[in-house]
């Protein structure tokens, strides 16, 4: 196999060792403590209109970036990756931005329960009560309460077709589109060529992966439910446009891709893009590499269309 990453991608590997996902973490809080402490906000951050936090009644943290308009905008609702387990809606600070001054919208980026005190279904559980939140005038009269839609990273893009599934199935509230960032939709026994290809070297790991899947299943047979596992689905029909993006080198590539087929396939509009020589995490979390801004165009410019 024929590597050829992304010089930035090649330097950002080089640099830190701390970039591999430990194969077998000791503990979920031992990670999200070596996470936390890897991670610096940015020195510098885009502006926006306003940033403001929320809780809702349930509990669940949100919090909504607003753009400069005079006329209510519409929502982005955004779910941060982690593997259900690690991670906040602290790191996906600059990508939140971005998108919404590009594409005009509400960013409304979602601090969901982690596993494994909280397994599933707790994660997607919160998303779609976020989801219920908005579409009944939660954010104010800033956000445009008829217009919704949903994206996230990793885990993240996991939860935002689990939650579209769940509008679909419970009739609401309806979503404009969804955003799919190096989404997981299978296990890593499903036997995708980009585990065995991609597995170590490349940020994200094949171990890692396995390890988030325990913190987050709590009865092996939850494998099964669709709503764990999208690809587990017999009915993909009448789900909102997606665009799904994914890194050439990840774990996730080919099942995120694969989901993306079986979309089209079942009738919905599919925008795909396969990001050349990047890593998982290109979008929201190393958000140095030339290919994260690009990205963050890419996703806005694609709400812009969705919205009109």
């Amino acid at each position: 196999m024929t590597v050829t990453l992304d010089p930035a991608v090649k330097e950002l590997l080089a640099r830190s060792a701390g970039l591999e996902a430990p194969a077998a973490p000791p503990s979920a809080a031992e990670l999200r403590a070596a996470f936390a402490a890897s991670w610096r906000r940015p020195e510098t951050v885009e502006q926006v209109a306003s940033v403001t936090d929320h809780v809702l009644p349930s509990g669940v943290r949100v919090r909504v970036y607003l753009p400069s308009s005079p006329a209510p905008v519409p929502a982005f609702v955004w779910i941060h990756g982690g593997g259900w387990t690690i991670g906040s809606i602290d790191e996906n600070e600059v990508a939140s931005r971005a998108v919404c001054n590009v594409a005009g919208v509400a960013v409304v980026a979602v601090d969901y329960r982690l596993a494994p005190e909280h397994p599933f279904p707790a994660a997607p559980d919160d998303c779609y009560a976020v989801v219920e939140w908005l579409a009944s005038g939660g954010a104010g009269d800033a956000v445009d309460a008829g217009r919704i839609a949903i994206g996230g990273e990793s885990a993240g893009g996991n939860l935002s077709t689990v939650v579209s599934m769940m509008s679909r199935d419970r009739g609401g509230p309806p979503l404009a589109a969804q955003v799919l960032i190096c989404p997981v939709y299978g296990h890593p026994d499903d036997g995708f060529a980009s585990y065995v290809d991609f597995g170590e070297g490349f940020g994200m790991t094949a171990g890692a992966m396995r390890f988030f899947f325990e913190q987050y299943v709590s009865d092996p047979a939850q494998l099964d439910d669709p709503y764990l596992l999208p690809l587990r689905a017999s009915d993909l029909t009448r789900l909102p446009p997606a665009l799904v993006l994914t890194a050439e080198y990840d774990v996730l590539r080919d099942e995120g891709e694969e989901f993306a087929r079986r979309l089209a396939e079942a009738g919905t509009k599919v925008e795909m893009t396969r990001y050349s020589g990047q890593i998982h995490g290109f979008y929201g979390l190393y958000t140095d590499l030339p290919a994260s801004p690009r990205s963050h165009r890419h996703v806005a410019n694609f709400l812009t269309r969705v919205f009109g």
